[in-house]
This record gives structure tokens, sequence and C-alpha cells, in this order.
């Protein structure tokens, strides 16, 4: 079979940037978060700006382009996500974070088979050997991107590779759809019950602010984002010693001790702040907002990053777990929400943190209410598993039907 670097068949357009000098053209800009993972874009979200006709000129999108992330990703996601695009009108181009590849001639290579080759090379962890980490953002090493070998059979044995793979993939994807409508489906009985617990109340139960549980010495200690000391640098975790989590450790509202870094006890006696216990309950305050969790660990202590905040309980007033799920609940989600409405900065501060109100029943009233808040999130943490086991092994038949499609497996030349 023939095969090109993929520079040799494809050209790559950079993205624009905001416009300097007119005259000025307002189009839509694609983002990586306009990417979607069915590998379409989403087009219910994209920004407009002003760009430079004259950058724009060489800059716009084309029916048939493949839109490449070179920039962003995460802790959990790899750079280098292609996307297709196919829209016959309108005036878009893209951000910097992302290129164009653009196929040089049609006769040889058909735009979908390149998009299904792509996505294979990301799936099978190819571009995550060539990218670059820098203050938390992956970069793509466009120059080695450009050098994967692209596969040419004939452009018809292309279009049935990309029959097939069309055919396939609308069956996964609709039986992906359906494991995440159950585990919605849990998620929205355990908020449905929760809202109206929390809004029905009683009479003996206290709706207070967090500064006014401190004062009470209810909720007695919270880390403020600053260690005291000098902030951990990466080269000094060890393999083992004082667990360090941050908020990459919350999966949804699980939290995962076996990726905590470690620091040595020397160390981490430097550090004053963020020095959490067991029974402590961890809200993720910065960048990912929102997931809440119960450390349960044998540690006399564990060294949290500054995207978590730990609430200490005393427990003669409120347990843990009612104020995990009081947290989990639509009723506290939509007082940060708020706050991030207001703000530029994906993060809530300890200051408007302490300024939340919890709704607080009786002790005795708490734990009862337990035994009926553990049956939903049973049942939620259940589907939710399910799902995630379902749409990894969704995911992996993705990835080997790929596999077998561009090893001349899956259609015959």
């Amino acid at each position: 079979m023939n095969v090109k670097k993929l520079e040799e068949v494809c050209d790559f357009i950079s993205g624009l940037w905001t416009g300097k000098k007119p005259p000025y053209v307002n189009v839509g800009v694609i983002r990586n978060t306009n990417f979607h993972k069915s590998g379409n874009l989403n087009f219910s979200d994209i920004a407009q700006l002003e760009v430079e006709v004259k950058q724009f000129s060489t800059r716009q999108l084309k029916f048939g382009d493949v839109v490449l992330e070179k920039s962003g990703g995460g802790p959990k996601q790899p750079v280098g996500r292609v996307c297709v695009f196919e829209k016959e009108d309108g005036l878009y181009s893209l951000s910097n974070f992302t290129s164009a590849i653009r196929v040089k001639n049609p006769k040889e290579l058909d735009y979908k088979y390149l998009h299904y080759y792509l996505k294979h090379l990301y799936i099978a962890g190819e571009t995550e050997k060539i990218q670059t980490h820098s203050t938390g953002i992956r970069n793509l090493q466009l120059s080695l991107y450009k050098d994967f070998l692209v596969p040419l059979p004939p452009l018809s044995t292309q279009k049935k590779i990309v029959a097939k793979l069309d055919a396939i993939f609308a069956e996964i994807d609709k039986a992906t759809a359906a494991a995440e409508a159950n585990a919605k489906n849990a998620e929205a009985l355990f908020q449905s019950y929760l809202t109206e617990i929390f809004e029905r109340g009683g009479e003996d139960w206290f709706e207070l602010r967090l500064q006014d549980l401190l004062d009470k010495g209810w909720i007695v200690s919270h880390l403020d984002g600053n260690h005291g000391g000098d902030y951990p640098r990466k080269e000094e975790f060890i393999s083992s010693g004082v667990p360090y989590i941050s908020a990459n450790c919350l999966d949804g509202d699980v939290l995962d001790l076996s990726k905590s870094k470690f620091l040595s006890k020397e160390r981490a006696s430097k550090l004053r702040k963020g020095l959490a216990k067991t029974d402590d309950v961890l809200f993720a305050h910065n960048a990912t907002v929102g997931p809440v969790s119960i450390l349960k660990t044998t540690e006399e202590v564990t060294i949290l990053g500054t995207s978590l905040t730990y609430y200490r309980c005393n427990k003669d007033f409120i347990e843990p777990e009612y104020l995990a799920n009081y947290m989990r609940s639509a009723k506290f989600k939509n007082q940060y929400l708020t706050i991030m409405r207001q703000s530029t900065r994906n993060q809530i501060p300890i200051t408007k943190q302490r300024e939340f109100f919890h709704v607080i029943p009786p002790l005795e009233q708490q734990k009862e209410l337990l035994k009926k808040f553990n049956i939903f999130l049973s049942m939620k943490t259940f589907y939710e598993s399910k799902t995630l086991n379902k749409i990894n092994e969704l995911f992996l038949l993705k990835q080997s039907i790929l596999q077998k499609a561009f090893a001349g497996e899956l259609v015959k030349e």
C-alpha cells in the first residue's frame, strides 16, 4: 500500500487572533470547546470575533477541513483531538489553539478517511507521545505530527472504509448515549430527592452561613490557597511518603487516592496549611469546580493542593456525610454557580465560600436522612460505574475497529 507523510498530502492552516489592523470582518471562530466527542463540531456556542480581512482570507475554513486541537487538553485529556468541518455557508475560522488540515488532492485522499485515520492516531495514543507540557497546558509538536505516515489505498477503498466506519460508529454512539442516559436518570433521581429534602426542610432546621458555622466551631478549618512556606515543586515529589492530593484525584465525587503524589515528612512539615485528616469534606474550588468527597485515610495528615478546600466537622453538631450530600445538591450548587457567573475566573475563593448558606437539621435527623441518602447515592454510584465500564468497553471497541480498518482488515482492496 502506498504511504505518504501527512505534510505531503495536506496543508496546515493556523488559527487567528483578534484583529489589530483594519479592515475587519466578523467571523465565527472554532475553539477547543466546540469539539464534540463524536468527532463533529458543536456550533451551539461559536465565538464571534472581529479579525483582519487580510488574515482571514488565508485562514477561512472550507468544507472538508479537519480541525486539529494542537494546544489545550488537560491531565485526563491529551491534546490532539480532531473534528471535521462540514459547513458550506457562513464565515468561519479557528482559534490559535487549533489548526486546520486540508487535503491537497481530493482524488488521492478522502477527507473523511483522513479524519478517521487521525482519530485512530489519537485514540491509539500516538499523539500523546509527541506532546509537551507547560503551565498545565499540553502542546502538540506539530512538526512531528506532520511526519505521521498516512496509508493511501485507492480512493474507492477509502470510501468503502468510511462507509463501514460510519455505520459501525453510529451504532456504538447510540449505545454510548443509552448508557449515559441511564447514569443521567440516576443522577436526576438523586438530585430530585435532595431538592425535595432541602427545600422542604423543617421547623427546627437552621440555614446558616459558613462564616456563622465557623464562629460556632462547627466547621473549623479551611485551605485558603496559601500553603505557608513555598509551594511544592514537581521535582520534590517522591515515590512514597506523606500523601499530596489535588482536584485531579477527584473523579466526579469519588476520591481516588491511588492518584496521590507524595512528599517527604521533612518537606511536608514545612507546609502549614492544607493539612487534611480523615473525615474532612473536600470541595474542588478551582478549575474543575464542584466535586465533593470525603477523605477516608489512616494517614495522620494528607496535604491538599490549592485546588481543594477542606471542611472539618464537629461531629457533635454535623455529620461529614450529611454536609457532603448537601454540597452535592442543586440548592448548594446554585450558590457557587451564581458566584462563577459574576467572575471571569473559574474558581471560588475562600472569602466567597464563607458566605455560602448551609441547611442544617438537628443531628439525629441528619443521621436518619443519611440512611435514605445512602440508598439513592448507592443507586447513582452503581449506574455511574456501570456507565463508565460500558463507555470504556465501547471506546476500546472503537479503537479495535479503527486498528482493523487501517491494517487493511475491514475492507479488502
